[in-house]
């Protein structure tokens, strides 16, 4: 027996800093609870930034008083991820203990700091009201990726299978992403484009030059897509077609969306990284999601595995705690 989305239409709040990779998130779980959500950006200065997420809110917002982004009608859930997110959402729980909180990702301030918190599977956070995913939640849902799935665009369809989504981020603070790293990228391309892989392409504002030019190169007598960046973003397309992935290692988000397709992925990992990345992607690869990225492909591999789709994880462990509680 299928259940009813018990917070279908309810009012939500889905608070950050306006990071995009964070915002993407926490509003996937409010997408997946089918709630009527708004997203509150949060932008603290001086002494108060400093002290997120231990200090109080802002001033400057003017909680819970008329015009301010926060005020009366308190929501039914509040969802936050960010540090600077933290004080709102803890002056929400003070304001309305009606509102039930969740927390994305570690908060740094202790497990009681929200109702539930969901954190990944490398995070160290436990507590009776902690849960871990694999992946990092986000908006491409089963469900949103099986419509994608009944029509393929034509542009799609007109390149060869197998279609190779290649998804590049970039350096940062984890990753250098050096010239060495763009060549050996393009140089395991060029061996998968002999065994006759076509290509879909996109790159990220991180991408240096070298790497995007790189993959360029190798797949040049291939038939391909690009995206440049102009247009209608492809994006959710070539997830819900691509029969096979290559991502950068730089970016969770990204690595996570592509194990939502349950089609091979290959993770490429730059010069850097760090114990909390290492944790992330060594527990994909038990999983059987992803492997690394050979230097030199001699055969098409191809592997299954059950879809990764964290969002509705947390979405349904937060209905399950609703209905436990008794709310209304």
């Amino acid at each position: 027996m299928v259940k009813t989305p018990i917070l279908k239409g309810r009012r939500a709040w889905v608070i950050t800093d306006g990071k995009a990779g964070m915002e993407v998130q926490v509003a996937g779980v409010a997408q997946a609870l089918e709630t009527d959500f708004e997203i509150k950006r949060v932008q603290p200065r001086g002494v108060w930034r400093l002290l997120a997420p231990w200090g109080p809110i802002d001033p400057r917002e003017r909680f819970g008083k008329d015009g301010s982004q926060f005020a009366p009608p308190w929501p039914d859930i509040a969802l936050a991820t960010g540090r600077l997110s933290i004080p709102a959402l803890r002056a929400i729980r003070k304001a309305s203990p009606e509102t039930y909180t969740v927390i994305i990702q570690d908060p740094r301030t202790g497990a009681n700091s929200a109702d539930l918190i969901a954190v990944p599977a490398h995070d160290k956070l436990t507590g009776g009201n902690v849960i871990h995913t694999l992946t990092a939640p986000h908006r491409f849902s089963q469900n949103r990726l099986a419509k994608l799935r009944k029509k393929m665009p034509s542009d799609i369809a007109a390149i060869p299978a197998p279609r190779v989504a290649v998804v590049l981020g970039g350096p940062n603070s984890i990753y250098a992403f050096t010239g060495e790293d763009s060549a050996q990228l393009g140089g395991a391309l060029a061996t998968l484009a002999t065994l006759g892989a076509s290509f879909l392409i996109t790159s990220s504002r991180r991408t240096p030059a070298h790497a995007l030019d790189a993959v360029l190169e190798a797949t040049r007598n291939t038939r391909r897509i690009v995206w440049n960046g102009k247009g209608a973003n492809p994006y959710e397309s070539w997830l819900a077609h691509a029969d096979m992935f290559v991502v950068t290692a730089d970016s969770i988000n990204m690595t996570s969306e592509t194990c939502a397709s349950g089609k091979p992925v290959y993770v490429f990992e730059p010069h850097g990284g760090s114990a909390k990345f290492s944790r992330f992607h060594e527990s994909l690869r038990r999983y059987g999601a992803t492997k690394p990225l050979p230097g030199t492909f001699s055969k098409l591999e191809n592997w299954s595995y059950a879809p990764l789709d964290s969002a509705s994880k947390i979405a349904a462990e937060i209905e399950q705690r609703w209905r436990e509680k008794g709310m209304g």
